[in-house]
């Protein structure tokens, strides 16, 4: 696959929900900006969309400090895509 082109949303969301469950289901909003490879605008709209989707939450930390987290609903998601992965590969599509 060409390395230049640009990710599709599901991939995105993809990558965005697996930074956080390699992150052992729980990252602070900055390092998930930096680690998601998004401008601050996309991170925002893709982010705000994951919530009201109910695929993330925020969680606040004993300090109140705030962590994103999966939901049911967003690990569910990672286990479809891998799927449909499969699926892509297994036919040669």
């Amino acid at each position: 696959m060409d390395k230049m082109r640009k990710r599709d949303r599901l991939e995105v969301i993809h990558d965005f929900l697996r930074i956080i469950q390699l992150s052992n289901n729980s990252i602070k909003p900055t390092p998930l900006l930096r680690k998601s490879n998004l401008s601050s605008q996309s991170f925002s709209d893709y982010f705000e969309e994951m919530k009201s989707k109910g695929l993330i939450k925020e969680v606040l930390d004993k300090k109140s400090r705030k962590h994103i987290a999966l939901t049911e609903k967003g690990f569910k998601y990672l286990e479809k895509y891998k799927m449909i992965l499969g699926f892509i590969e297994e036919f040669e599509l």
